[in-house]
């Protein structure tokens, strides 16, 4: 007589996709029942998840088990301390083995080799691999086998040896034991209400919308990725960092698809190049908070953390708000804020306002972040945010001071970004759209624009913020620079 196996554990996490998975591939190559769970966790160590993450998690989950349904199975929600969840469901099932793609945060590292020791006490086998990064930390270092603290030498390095996994779709039927209690998203709760904040979320998540999101972009805006992506107005962005931080489409795939569109011709292979480098900077971003995993709260250079931020509470709402007077700023947290999602360019213009014109620690503009993007990523977060206060590996040096108003007609000179974000000052000619404040009485009187009434006057003035900004840097170093850009 024969037994049939006994049951494995698929812990799903930041790997919500049927394809190109590791750990879904090799637990149906098992042969045996597998048993497809998401744990919401409430232990002692989380996930750092912020509302906008939250919504798209409640989407994704639920294209997640649909898909699964069409094979045949389903997903297993449970919610409560992660361990305690997969204890109870191997209880329930006899399942012997747990298998799950690898988060590379390191509470999250850690908290999930204590698992794997304390399962292995109990004969249970914990199985991990990487389904998120393009190499694993750990895997990418320099000369002297240390990790790498400068970008560009890591891009080579990691181009260089990092191997593609072979492409897989995934089984086309899972066998999942029956009987199994799972909760509800509904019982979660992940969707806002009252109020839902969240009406103008414009986004597909799920595998199939990462899919879509990448066709979109290499029949568009891939053509000019690197120029385009720096204007707010233009669709130069390929909007796959939800997709990519949620795990609903391998960084990989999107790498070879590129790739492919340049060997066929279709686009340049500079512009190929260039999106595969913004990849590079994700990976150096993850790379980076697993071996200095003290950069969440610290800034990486120590002695940033001597800077004297200031207790700005009134101008710390401003910004959050886009009342801050710079329409090019207000214009980018009003996105923001609407869709859960920001430009790039105005990203690093925001994330300057706030760290450099209010001088306001960017450890605040991080957790606002981190609460209001769908594509919250920890390590892409710390770093952008490290990146722009000079504080992080390879960061841009502290006397770069965006100018918010050359910044906008740089970038937005027809005002099309502005215009759509910031309404109230639509009607300004080009000229003075992005310093409302220079404009004649007469233009504001034609254009109906009242400052301080229908549009707020600048909260501060850029060139004494500025010059604060740069006596602020003598606390950290002696020298003096002369800033190129103005």
């Amino acid at each position: 007589m024969t037994t049939s196996p006994a049951p494995v554990i698929l812990w799903f996490r930041r790997d919500l996709r049927l394809s190109d998975n590791p750990a879904l591939n090799h637990a149906a190559e098992t042969g045996a029942p597998v048993i497809p769970v998401y744990i919401h966790d409430q232990g002692p160590v989380q996930d750092r998840a912020g509302g906008a993450s939250l919504w798209w998690l409640d989407k994704s989950l639920r294209a997640l088990d649909d898909s699964l349904k069409a094979r045949g199975s389903r997903l297993i929600l449970r919610s409560g301390d992660s361990e305690s969840e997969l204890r109870r469901l191997i209880d329930q099932t006899g399942a012997a083995t747990v298998f799950m793609n690898r988060r590379f945060e390191p509470e999250l590292f850690a908290r999930d080799a204590d698992i794997a020791h304390a399962l292995k006490d109990d004969d249970i086998e914990v199985r991990g691999w990487n389904g998120s990064l393009i190499c694993r930390p750990g895997a990418v270092l320099n000369g002297s086998g240390l990790p790498y603290k400068v970008f560009t030498p890591f891009l080579k390095t990691l181009l260089a040896s990092a191997e593609p996994p072979p492409h897989t779709t995934g089984p086309r039927t899972l066998d999942t034991p029956t009987g199994l209690d799972s909760e509800t998203l509904d019982d979660w709760g992940l969707h806002p209400s009252k109020p839902d904040w969240s009406t103008g979320f414009d986004w597909t998540p799920g595998e199939a919308g990462a899919s879509e999101a990448l066709s979109r972009f290499l029949a568009g805006g891939l053509k000019s990725y690197s120029r385009d992506r720096d204007f707010p107005a233009a669709p130069g962005c390929s909007r796959l960092s939800p997709h990519l931080h949620f795990g609903e489409i391998h960084p990989w795939r999107a790498i070879e698809r590129v790739r492919a569109a340049a060997d066929a011709g279709k686009v340049s292979q500079a512009e190929a190049d260039k999106f595969v480098a913004e990849l590079g900077w994700r990976d150096f971003s993850a790379h980076l908070l697993h071996n200095f995993p003290q950069i969440t709260d610290t800034a990486f250079r120590p002695e940033y953390d001597r800077m004297p931020w200031r207790d700005d509470e009134a101008g710390f709402e401003a910004w959050c708000k886009g009342r801050t007077g710079y329409p090019i700023v207000d214009a980018g947290m009003r996105q923001l804020w609407t869709t859960g999602w920001m430009h790039n360019r105005v990203r690093m213009i925001v994330a300057s306002f706030l760290v450099k014109d209010l001088l306001i620690d960017w450890r605040r503009g991080e957790a606002w972040f981190r609460d209001t993007l769908v594509d919250a990523d920890l390590a892409s977060n710390v770093q952008n945010w490290q990146w722009v206060a000079a504080s992080g590996a390879d960061a841009a040096p502290y006397f770069r001071v965006f100018n918010p108003v050359t910044q906008g007609t740089k970038f937005d000179a027809k005002g099309h970004y502005v215009r759509r974000w910031v309404p109230e000052i639509a009607a300004l000619p080009d000229k003075w759209l992005h310093a409302p404040w220079t404009a004649p009485v007469e233009v504001l009187r034609d254009a109906r624009v009242r400052l301080g009434h229908d549009y707020p006057r600048p909260i501060l003035d850029h060139g004494e913020a500025r010059d604060r900004a740069l006596e602020a840097l003598r606390t950290v170093t002696a020298s003096r620079y002369d800033d190129p850009e103005h």
